[in-house]
């Protein structure tokens, strides 16, 4: 974990992926992020994931995958003792992020107004499907659902299989990763002139935002998005190719690359075919392209041509499965998980991934395993001053 928002306590009432994401990315970064579950067994990602062992204790592969680093307390925010012990703990925080439908806090008496009162500079981010305003602000939303109205599902896939889902959760993972820009942003402000903010972060529009390509040829160059597979519409050859053992990706983007492309696989005379000869007429002719290409790299199998293309200056990478990529000695190299033992409910070590980035060279790792339910409450509680909360709400 680095030093990054050392000092800066984070309330995280969120609940499955993209809030507890978000909250991760703060605990990488040092915060003190302590996780408000309710008593009828927390967070829901504690009973979601491939262990129906750790479903039941609680302790759910979903839960372990991002909340490392954080600390629990249980707290019925329906009865009103609870909710003056919340106020207390608000009064302490720099930050609060949720991701209930819009006005469940409000209805709570635990709304961005009401809880302002008792910290004047908070910055409270609401996750949420379509945001707090608009004709689909009350919608239920999960992450299929945005995937499939974004556009993202339109464009995945081949012709013939589209529209599909992306393989794993990647508007509730953006919608995440937007608000943690966002409360470091904000965080940086209130530092500054102790000013707090109200932060709505529509996982509608963080899909959206990220679709800037697609969306900017629609608008910009009037081309209606199509599926197009491994295929890259702006090159070619760009994508997915079979070889001798397994597939490569190569990304031949520029006209140097494809060159010595043809001049690596044995087939130079490409280069200066008509067909293929320029970027516009490589992707008009893309498929018999592929066809050559692929008939001259099953002389050797992807990681060969992998390192033979890269050496040369041509991007390329193998396509692999998950175990295979946390094995791959770039990934042992960076550190890019933390182990830990004697994790609640586990009967093995806990292995966890950490952020997509590196801190003065080094890995921002946790510094303490996901938290079982409620486990931080006798020494949170103890920690707050009476003195300290009857300031903060004066």
């Amino acid at each position: 974990m680095t030093d990054l928002l050392s000092g800066i306590r984070v309330l995280d009432l969120t609940n499955v992926l993209a809030g507890p994401y978000c909250a991760y990315q703060l605990a990488l970064l040092g915060a003190d992020v302590i996780k408000v579950e309710g008593p009828q067994g927390g967070d829901l990602a504690r009973q979601l994931g491939g262990s129906p062992r750790l479903n039941q204790a609680g302790m759910g592969a979903s839960f372990l995958a991002q909340n490392a680093g954080k600390r629990s307390v249980m707290l019925d925010l329906k009865t009103e003792a609870d909710r003056e012990r919340f106020l207390d703990l608000v009064a302490s925080a720099d930050a609060l992020v949720e991701n209930f439908r819009p006005g469940v806090m409000d209805r709570l008496g635990l709304g961005h107004e009401a809880l302002k009162a008792v910290r004047p500079g908070l910055v409270y981010c609401a996750i949420s499907g379509f945001g707090q305003t608009g004709p689909m602000r009350d919608n239920p939303a999960y992450d299929q659902i945005i995937q499939g109205l974004s556009g993202i599902m339109s464009i995945t896939g081949t012709p013939e299989t589209a529209p599909l889902r992306v393989g794993y959760p990647v508007a509730d993972t953006l919608g995440g990763l937007v608000g943690a820009f966002a409360i470091a942003s904000a965080l940086v402000r209130q530092k500054t002139t102790g000013e707090g903010a109200f932060l709505d972060v529509s996982m509608l529009e963080c899909t959206l935002s990220a679709l800037g390509w697609p969306v900017s040829n629609y608008l910009t160059a009037g081309v209606d998005p199509r599926p197009m597979g491994n295929e890259n519409m702006t090159a070619a050859p760009s994508g997915a190719f079979r070889t001798g053992d397994g597939l490569l990706n190569i990304a031949a983007n520029k006209q140097e690359q494809f060159v010595t492309l043809c001049r690596l696989i044995g087939r130079p005379e490409l280069a200066s075919d008509p067909r293929f000869a320029e970027r516009e007429t490589r992707k008009k002719n893309r498929a018999a392209l592929k066809t050559e290409i692929e008939d001259a790299l099953t002389d050797a199998p992807a990681a060969a041509w992998e390192e033979r293309l890269n050496r040369a200056g041509v991007p390329a990478g193998r396509v692999l499965t998950i175990p295979q990529v946390l094995a791959e000695p770039q990934v042992l190299e960076r550190q890019v998980t933390a182990n830990f033992d004697d994790v609640a409910g586990m009967d093995r070590p806990l292995t966890v991934l950490r952020g997509g980035f590196m801190v003065d060279g080094a890995a921002p790792l946790p510094t303490k395993p996901p938290p079982a339910l409620g486990e931080h409450m006798d020494e949170i509680f103890a920690g707050l001053s009476p003195r300290a909360k009857a300031k903060a709400r004066a």
